[in-house]
C-alpha cells in the first residue's frame, strides 16, 4: 500500500468512508453558509451607508416630520430598517413627549434585536461545524485503529507494519476532520465579530436618533399623524 490520499482511500472501510461523507456535508454547509453570509453582510452594509448619508443629511436639519414622509425605498439595510422603526413610531406617537420618546425608543429596540438575530442566521452552523467536525473525525479514527488491531489479533503477528495501513486508514479522517473545522471556526468568529461590531453601530445610531426625537419634541414642533 503507498501512502497516499488514494490507496488509502481504496483501502478505507465502510464506516471510515460514511465519517468522511459526513465530514464533505458537513464542509459544504458550512461553506455556503459562508458564502450566503458575506454576500448578505456586503450588500447590508453599502445599503445602510447609502441610508444614513441620505437620511443624515435630513435629520442634520431636525425635520423629523420630513424624515418620516421620505421613501427611501426598501433596499435600505439593517440601520435603515431600525430608523425607520423609529420614525413610525414617532409618527404615529401621542403629542406626550415623554410617551412619544419611550414609544420610539422601544420601537428602535425591538427592530434593533430582530436585525441583530437576522444577521446571526446561519451562523449557529459554522459553531457547530467547527466543535463537532474534529470530533466526528476522532470517532472515524477510534473505530479504524479499533478495526486494525482487530486484523492484527485476526493475523496471530505483530508488529508496526502489520497495522500501519490501518493506523494511516483511521488518521485521515481526523485529518479531514480538522480541514473541516479549522475554516468553519475562522469564518465563525470573523462573522460573529463582524455582526457585534454592527450590533453597536445600531445602538449608537438609534440614541443619536433618539436625542433628534427629544430635542424636536423640547421644542414643541411634534404635529403626529395617524
Amino acid at each position: 500500500m503507498q501512502f497516499t490520499l488514494t490507496d488509502i482511500w481504496h483501502h478505507t472501510g465502510l464506516f471510515a468512508r460514511c465519517i468522511i461523507f459526513a465530514l464533505a456535508i458537513m464542509s459544504v454547509s458550512s461553506l455556503v453558509v459562508m458564502a450566503e453570509r458575506i454576500i448578505v453582510f456586503r450588500k447590508t452594509r453599502k445599503d445602510s451607508r447609502n441610508f444614513a448619508a441620505k437620511m443624515g443629511a435630513i435629520l442634520a436639519k431636525g425635520d423629523l416630520q420630513q424624515a418620516a414622509n421620505t421613501n427611501m425605498g426598501k433596499e435600505i439595510g439593517h440601520l435603515g430598517r431600525v430608523i425607520s422603526s423609529g420614525l413610525t413610531a414617532y409618527r404615529i406617537s401621542p403629542s406626550d413627549k415623554d410617551v412619544a420618546v419611550e414609544s420610539v425608543a422601544r420601537a428602535l429596540e425591538r427592530q434593533a434585536q430582530r436585525e441583530v438575530q437576522s444577521l446571526k442566521r446561519g451562523l449557529g452552523v459554522l459553531a457547530t461545524v467547527g466543535s463537532t467536525a474534529p470530533f466526528v473525525g476522532l470517532l472515524g479514527t477510534t473505530m479504524g485503529i479499533v478495526n486494525a488491531f482487530q486484523l492484527m489479533a485476526a493475523a496471530g503477528s505483530g508488529g508496526l507494519g502489520t497495522i500501519s495501513a490501518g493506523i494511516a486508514e483511521a488518521l485521515i479522517t481526523t485529518a479531514f476532520g480538522l480541514l473541516v473545522a479549522i475554516p468553519a471556526v475562522m469564518a465563525y468568529n470573523f462573522l460573529s465579530g463582524w455582526v457585534d461590531a454592527r450590533s453597536v453601530d445600531i445602538s449608537e445610531s438609534s440614541n443619536e436618533f433618539l436625542d433628534v426625537v427629544a430635542r424636536n419634541l423640547g421644542g414643541g414642533s411634534h404635529a403626529p399623524q395617524a
